[in-house]
């Protein structure tokens, strides 16, 4: 399939902007939906929209298989079981709630004396004895105590750093990061000596939604796991744009969001370890994620994943994610990255314009086609507004990463970001608009 007749199938591309063609740049905020998605979300309202995991009546049926269904093609693209019974995929409202849940659960876990499990194990839906003997083990492990670890990098997003930074004050840990070389890496050959034997937990991002820098997350892994650390991996620059797969990469937890891999906005995923799902306590309270509830007494509460579903789901948002999951795939993630890297390449010749200065890696190596820069003397909302004026979206900001901007010495970035769609047209024309930026607000040559 040509990048032509790819890039067809978004409607919103066809449409100019100021009087110019769109050249949506802004992919690493949220990506376009093509049309295939789109008209599943429709069609779930009009043929399928019930409750899923609720009620016997044939639309009830059909919504559930649909859901589950998603679930499968979400957990097929990222390498995740999907076999019922051993599901690892749990269907969140996005990425930042999967984080949020899973800092909340640890959280639960900390606890003195805390174990809402202890009901499941023991109650109706009593599970083998092995299994028991592995959700205690597991249990005790994610509790954390005054003077635990946890690591993070200098180049997490908001969402992965706050909801850590909350869970070591609220339990008493320690907060250690990574730093980042000059290109903005994450310094992964110095785990050995920021993850140190009281490490618990350890949190990065696989691609920078900053600078577009893949993390070499193998010295990470094995350390953690040497020292007895779960690892959490941020997956939403990194699911859209390159094969994945969570077994080979060995970490325990990721998360990712729906909107970013040309799915709807409104889901998102927490992918775990199913022996770790089964010790996990559930994060939030209320229908469906309870088998036996009591006034009297402790509940007794589902399995994973349904145990971390509480309410409603997000059910036309995750049967229409679960078809931009097949969609992907059958484009096939090394073909996307094949094409994205040749974009990355035209991006990265901004880099001979004088007075920009890009934000990481120089080289299409070991990236992302995402790229921010900075423009001297012009402001960020300043290069996002003239870009605007041409039809070509970026954004601009500190983009919810504020630590690995100081590290380049700057608050705020332009950023231009690819997708599928993106053509190399588009790619050079925005270069050739960056060219004129200095010149129409400072009066210099370029």
């Amino acid at each position: 399939m040509s990048i032509d007749s790819i890039r067809s199938q978004f409607p919103i591309l066809d449409q100019t902007v100021n009087g110019h063609p769109l050249d949506y740049l802004d992919t690493a905020a949220t990506a376009q939906k093509p049309g295939c998605v789109i008209e599943a979300e429709k069609r779930f309202y009009e043929t399928l929209n019930a409750g899923v995991h609720r009620g016997t009546h044939t639309l009830a049926a059909r919504a559930t298989m649909a859901y589950e269904q998603a679930r499968a093609r979400v957990a097929r693209l990222v390498g995740a079981d999907w076999r019922e019974g051993h599901e690892e995929i749990v269907v969140t409202p996005g990425c930042t709630a999967a984080l949020n849940m899973l800092a909340t659960a640890i959280g639960y876990a900390s606890l003195p004396g805390y174990d809402p499990l202890s009901a499941s194990r023991s109650g109706a839906r009593q599970a083998d004895a092995d299994t028991d003997d592995s959700d205690s083990r597991y249990s005790r492990r994610f509790a954390l105590h005054p003077g635990d670890e946890i690591v993070v990098s200098q180049a997490e997003h908001h969402s992965v750093l706050l909801p850590l930074r909350e869970l070591a004050l609220r339990t008493g840990a320690k907060l250690r990061w990574f730093g980042t070389d000059d290109e903005g890496r994450i310094r992964s050959d110095t785990a050995d000596t920021v993850i140190t034997k009281k490490t618990r937990i350890v949190a990065v991002t696989l691609v920078s939604n900053v600078t577009g820098a893949i993390t070499e997350v193998k010295p990470i892994i094995e350390r953690a796991h040497e020292v007895g650390a779960f690892v959490v991996l941020d997956m939403c620059q990194a699911v859209p744009h390159l094969p994945i797969d969570v077994k080979k990469l060995g970490c325990d937890f990721a998360v990712w969001s729906g909107h970013k891999m040309y799915g709807p906005t409104g889901v998102g995923y927490l992918y775990g370890r199913r022996e770790l799902l089964e010790a996990l306590p559930p994060a939030f309270f209320g229908g469906e994620m309870v088998d036996l509830a009591y006034l009297d007494r402790p509940a007794v509460y589902e399995r994973p994943p349904l145990r971390f579903e509480a309410g409603t789901q997000p059910a036309a948002q995750a049967v229409a994610n679960g078809v931009a999951a097949q969609w992907l795939g059958g484009i096939g993630l090394e073909k996307v990255e094949t094409h994205e890297r040749e974009i990355t390449a035209e991006l990265l010749t901004i880099a001979d314009i004088p007075g920009i200065r890009i934000l990481g890696p120089l080289s299409s190596e070991q990236r992302v086609a995402t790229v921010s820069f900075e423009v001297e003397g012009v402001h960020p909302h300043d290069v996002g507004q003239y870009l605007d004026t041409l039809g070509i979206a970026v954004r601009t900001g500190h983009h919810c990463a504020q630590p690995i901007h100081r590290r380049f010495g700057v608050e705020t970035s332009s950023r231009a970001s690819a997708g599928i769609y993106t053509s190399v047209e588009d790619a050079r024309r925005f270069v050739e608009a960056v060219r004129g930026i200095r010149p129409y607000f400072l009066g210099t040559r370029n």
